[in-house]
């Protein structure tokens, strides 16, 4: 029987913590930063968890369920 494959581009989008929980990056951070404030850019700039109602579906992407 063949192995079963991880989704490729959701291995490099997501990171699981030791605790199990799902953390990824903020959109919004790439271009168009001069209308942003400070404020709002320092708060993009830390990884954000997946919410509970995505959580199965990251989940079956990376092969955790």
């Amino acid at each position: 029987m063949p192995k079963v494959k991880t989704n490729s581009s959701a291995k490099k989008r997501f990171k699981v913590t030791g605790t199990g929980k799902i953390m990824h990056q903020k959109s919004f951070k790439r271009h168009i930063l001069t209308k942003k404030t400070k404020k709002r850019k320092r708060a993009l700039g830390h990884d954000g968890l997946v919410d509970k109602s995505n959580m199965n579906f990251v989940k079956r992407l990376l092969r955790l369920k």
